[in-house]
């Protein structure tokens, strides 16, 4: 039975240090959110832990491990193919108890964007209009309707590192899988917040945050794409 090493960056609110656990285990064939329930279970309860639906579909459990940030749910010990596991907070975002991070004022800067379909309200309210789209339209958007929002491409983020008024990749991403929607009319009004001293400008292009992305949305991609949809505007002016 293979005995691992995990080390966690643990805070309590004013105190920040490592602390080193030993976990035996069956196999490698277990992620790393399960090894560290087994040591709050076992050996620290008072060790603090975000997860939820453990199948990388909330976004809860994002951690930095190993030095990159990734879904503890998802992230298997044979994958980090090494017996030592360091595991700590989310990078970029304040934290709140040992491996949780606050990510709600970047869940509440999405809004900026308006994450929803922007149309006309009297001609929604007022029309029998079905909006239909044809596969090629769904296309173009389709992969970044795929995010779940777990703040992981913010945590890789340089920009977001040095520059906390930036908008990240995730609130940009949705920017652009909103605009590309054929049934959104929001354009011109993103284009305001994407266009702005806190977008896409900031972006050094370094595609850490695709790097990082569980679900592969590639939201560096999305960036580019909002940089030439400016451009072009710009070019037809």
């Amino acid at each position: 039975m293979p005995t691992i090493t995990v080390r966690v960056k643990r805070f309590d609110g004013k105190t920040t240090w490592w602390q080193e656990y030993k976990v035996d285990v069956k196999g490698l064939k277990i992620s790393v959110l399960d090894v560290l329930l087994r040591i709050k279970e076992e050996q620290d309860p008072t060790l603090a832990v975000r997860y939820s639906c453990r199948m990388a579909i909330c976004g809860s459990c994002g951690m930095v491990i190993n030095g990159k940030p990734r879904l503890a749910c998802e992230t298997l010990l044979e994958e980090l193919e090494t017996d030592v596991v360091t595991v700590e907070p989310m990078w970029n975002y304040r934290v709140i108890k040992d491996l949780v991070a606050d990510t709600e004022p970047m869940l509440m800067r999405l809004r900026e964007v308006k994450p929803y379909i922007l149309r006309d309200t009297k001609e929604i309210f007022e029309s029998d209009i079905e909006y239909g789209q044809k596969p090629e339209e769904l296309n173009k958007y389709l992969n970044f309707a795929y995010c779940i929002e777990c703040g992981l491409c913010y945590s890789a983020c340089p920009v977001a590192a040095s520059d906390k008024l930036f908008l990240g990749p995730m609130i940009l991403a949705a920017a652009y899988r909103w605009s590309a929607d054929s049934r959104d009319r929001g354009w011109p009004e993103r284009m305001k917040i994407v266009n702005s001293d806190v977008g896409v400008w900031s972006c050094i292009v370094a595609y850490s945050c695709s790097a990082v992305c569980p679900r592969n949305v590639d939201p560096g991609f999305a960036i580019q794409q909002l940089k030439k949809a400016i451009l072009l505007r710009r070019k037809k002016l």
